[in-house]
């Protein structure tokens, strides 16, 4: 992401935190414009375009939410941030009702503020990419979620649409960049909570005492600086969706606070004696093994077969390299149109390279690698000179072996088997399919050529209990 071309509105009748806001965030390369009107600031956002932004509820002559609406009216892919004090939290849940992307109480914690906007503008950034998954979004129909025609994303969107008319809890895996979170909110988009709010938290980013505050809500009292009632995102998700991010680095308390309010349906808000209860979908996400993790004695066995009643595994890069050129075509078309520059296209020698490459970051990886080709590279075709340091290393050091004329045919196919499973992928799995063969005729060929011994494959986890 190009943090130079992202727009940033602030907006608040403060001016010490409007412009103590603007400076935070233009220090981390946004270009933002600041307001203390309100009134001026929404014929800024009929006169321009932004990515985000972030206002207060409360303010004279025109409140957050008409705001709000205004923004909306003009571009329904700008994100809203509300910033609200501990008695407007309830309009910030009819914010979020009415279509913003989250709040932020008052006094901001800069921290939280940077990650909430960088996770806001990735989700955007993913949705831009592809206009025919949010048209698909709009109508109901079965999502696309990322680009992508192989058919482990086929499998993955036809689960998607299978699960989105249930209530049934949902667990996605997969690694970070394969876009879990936009599969969450696409489960709620075709659902019929799709009217209703969605509420993520992230469960790596509090600590164990703050997280069930955050989770249930707190009483005015229950602690120190808790100066009103404050709801917790359970209720904030109340009909709708609760999407529970990095749900493996929950604390074994926070574990059996959570697994309590799944079986009973009911909670107490910190400090407070009564019971409540909430109609919630859940949907959890995690980039770890979760099943591992049960098994090291670190996550609850009994929360986890809770949570994947419906598992969801998001593919990696490496997992569907026949979608690459698909994907580096739309991720051209989608930053030479942002950022105005000729339509380029790779060559097959720096296409291969791409393809070759594990790509531990995923589609967000390549999506950023892409938006950079796309400002720096002159030329209409990228070439591999034109690739990044990491990729051209990689093609250099990349193993290969020669086939004297007259090799057996069996000869050169039991070598290349074993530098595709030394090299390229020790899962057999992905291995055949880079091969173009089954597993069943992969195992046959290794137990022929004698490879069995030297490719023994080491599960990667332990077997369903």
């Amino acid at each position: 992401m190009d943090k130079s071309k992202v727009k940033i509105l602030v907006v608040d009748d403060e001016q010490g935190l409007c412009a103590g806001l603007q400076e935070a965030l233009q220090r981390e390369g946004y270009r933002v414009d600041a307001s203390t009107d309100p009134v001026s600031a929404a014929k800024l956002v009929v006169e321009r375009l932004y990515n985000l932004v972030i206002s207060d509820i409360k303010m004279p002559a025109l409140g957050g939410m008409e705001l709000l609406d205004r923004v909306r009216e003009r571009s329904r892919d700008t994100l809203f941030i509300l910033m609200t004090a501990y008695g407007t939290v309830e309009n910030a849940v009819e914010a979020m009702k009415q279509g913003a992307y989250d709040y932020l109480p008052k006094p901001i914690d800069m921290k939280r503020l940077r990650v909430l906007v960088q996770k806001a503008l990735e989700f955007q950034a993913v949705m831009a990419e592809n206009n025919e998954l949010r048209l698909r979004l709009q109508a109901a129909s079965a999502p696309g979620l990322l680009i992508g025609e192989s058919e482990n994303m086929r499998a993955v969107a036809r689960l998607i649409e299978e699960v989105a008319n249930s209530d049934v809890t949902v667990l996605i895996e997969g690694e970070s960049g394969t876009g879990k979170e936009i599969a969450a909110r696409s489960i709620h988009a075709l659902s019929p909570r799709r009217d209703k709010p969605f509420i993520s938290v992230n469960c790596a980013a509090f600590a164990e005492q703050l997280l069930e505050a955050e989770l249930f809500g707190h009483v005015k009292g229950a602690f120190t600086g808790a100066i009103a009632n404050k709801p917790g995102r359970f209720q904030l998700a109340d009909r709708g969706t609760l999407f529970l991010d990095e749900i493996g680095d929950l604390s074994p308390k926070g574990q059996g606070d959570l697994l309590r309010v799944l079986e009973d349906g009911a909670f107490r808000m910190v400090g407070g004696s009564d019971l409540i209860r909430v109609n919630v979908r859940i949907i959890a996400a995690t980039n770890k093994n979760l099943q591992t993790a049960v098994a090291d004695g670190k996550f609850r066995e009994d929360l986890y077969y809770r949570l994947q009643i419906i598992p969801i595994v998001m593919p990696s890069l490496r997992e569907r390299a026949e979608d690459m050129p698909l994907l580096i075509e739309r991720f051209f078309e989608h930053f030479t149109a942002k950022h105005k520059r000729r339509r380029k296209r790779m060559s097959e020698e720096a296409m291969r390279v791409c393809q070759s490459f594990p790509w531990p970051g995923n589609v967000r990886q390549l999506r950023n690698m892409i938006e950079r080709l796309t400002i720096t590279c002159r030329e209409s075709i990228v070439e591999l000179r034109h690739l990044p340091e990491f990729l051209r290393d990689y093609d250099r050091n990349f193993p290969a072996f020669t086939v004297r004329p007259g090799t057996p045919l069996a000869e050169v196919e039991k070598m290349l088997i074993r530098q595709t499973l030394t090299h390229v992928t020790k899962n057999r799995e992905e291995a055949a399919k880079a091969l173009g063969i089954s597993r069943r005729t992969l195992q046959y060929k290794l137990k022929q050529y004698g490879l069995l011994e030297d490719m023994a494959e080491k599960p990667s986890q332990p077997p369903d209990a």
